[in-house]
């Protein structure tokens, strides 16, 4: 099923894309709620217990890197339906798995479906909108994606508490199982020349390498991962704050964490409204100042021993603004750096963007003692990295008449 050539896309067709960029939060998000109840249930360390959350941002970040390579050679549409399938299996795998290791390896199946979801969305909407629209595309997709999040903490809170937390996965696979028969009938390619004949593995390590040659390419896409490394840090630690430290429900938790994805809705906003009359370096690096303001001002609470849920979810709304305005600007000005590379620049993009998520919640898993110090001092790490970052796409921004 491909598009035809003159066709705008539907509304309908907007629908489902924004649907399939949900795959994400229901690999992440909705598995928040459920850490402190491994760990009881099935007697692991904090350790092992964040690892069955980073595990799939780890995944994921691995998984997109090849979707979007191998879309741009075999097309959009069978990668998306593969991952879709990928997906539900997983969900399957973790609801019925009866030690850590299987509910791990269900968790690893379920985030390569994911990854294709939140690669693929985006280069999907630059195909069919055009490259002139593709910050406002990718904002606008990334407000869909935070839907996600508003609805999975406080969903799976509510079931954890009700129906225990193997629930939870069932609620992800009649969810995916929704989402996938929606784009089965709806979704059609949208790569004009997928090259299936003359790509190759070595192909794909030189578009990398063309693309990292590109300075301003790798500050955007390093910036990304900083950026999520602060964010993810902060998230993946507030439940055992809230429910270990604080002694609140699940179901409250959840109803907290919808600070985060509030300030990344606020965020993406801010940057679809402002999209062509502002920079998109200028808008990079004010995400990274707003974001590290936040962890300075939740260092400072944490470190006069003064914690409340508030504390924790006031920074959380800032540091996920920041994120957003940042986000979807720094995700064109990475996927426009070389317009016949747009699938693995997306690829990357989301890559590093997940891997810094991973690589910064396990380094607070290894630290983790159920107090707020130890995610304090791996955020603070994160967000001043993040805003090197942004200092150095706006240094490297390209100049009045010069090609971007």
């Amino acid at each position: 099923m491909t598009r035809p050539a003159t066709a705008a896309p539907s509304a309908v067709f907007a629908v489902v894309l924004a649907s399939i960029a949900l795959m994400g939060p229901l690999a992440i998000h909705l598995f928040l709620p459920v850490i402190p109840w491994l760990k009881a249930d099935f007697g692991v360390s904090d350790a092992l217990a964040q690892l069955a959350f980073s595990i799939s941002l780890f995944t994921m970040a691995f998984t997109t890197l090849i979707h979007g390579a191998l879309s741009d050679r075999y097309g959009r549409r069978p990668m998306m339906l593969t991952g879709l399938g990928l997906f539900l299996t997983g969900s399957a795998i973790s609801a019925f798995a009866l030690s850590a290791e299987l509910l791990v390896a269900g968790r690893v199946i379920q985030a390569m479906g994911a990854g294709a979801g939140i690669a693929l969305s985006r280069v999907i909407a630059r195909d069919a909108y055009g490259p002139e629209a593709l910050v406002k595309a990718i904002a606008y997709l990334t407000m869909a994606y935070t839907f996600g999040p508003f609805i999975a903490p406080p969903i799976s809170g509510l079931l954890v508490d009700v129906f225990g937390w193997r629930s939870v996965f069932w609620f992800a696979l009649g969810a995916g199982g929704l989402i996938a028969a929606a784009a089965f009938f709806v979704l059609y390619e949208t790569h004009p020349k997928p090259a299936r004949t003359s790509g190759s593995v070595l192909a794909m390590f030189r578009g990398y390498g063309r693309l990292f040659a590109k300075p301003r390419f790798t500050a955007f896409v390093l910036q990304t991962s900083f950026s999520s490394g602060t964010f993810f840090t902060l998230a993946g630690a507030s439940g055992a704050l809230m429910q270990v430290y604080l002694g609140r429900s699940a179901f409250e938790y959840g109803l907290y964490f919808l600070f985060s994805p509030a300030g990344y809705l606020l965020g993406n906003l801010i940057a679809s409204r402002l999209s062509g009359k502002v920079g998109i370096e200028i808008m990079v690096l004010t995400g990274t100042v707003v974001a590290l303001a936040a962890v300075i001002g939740f260092a400072l609470c944490v470190l006069n021993d003064y914690v409340t849920a508030l504390v924790i979810f006031i920074p959380s709304f800032i540091v996920a603004l920041g994120q957003g305005v940042a986000l979807s600007n720094a995700q064109a000005g990475a996927i426009r750096t070389i317009p016949e590379l747009a699938g693995t620049a997306s690829g990357i993009g989301v890559f590093l963007q997940l891997l810094g998520g991973a690589v910064f919640t396990q380094i607070y898993g290894v630290f983790a003692d159920d107090t707020p110090l130890p995610v304090m001092w791996v955020m603070t790490v994160s967000a001043v990295l993040n805003l090197a970052m942004g200092i150095a796409c706006y240094v490297m921004r390209p100049r009045a008449g010069a090609r971007p």
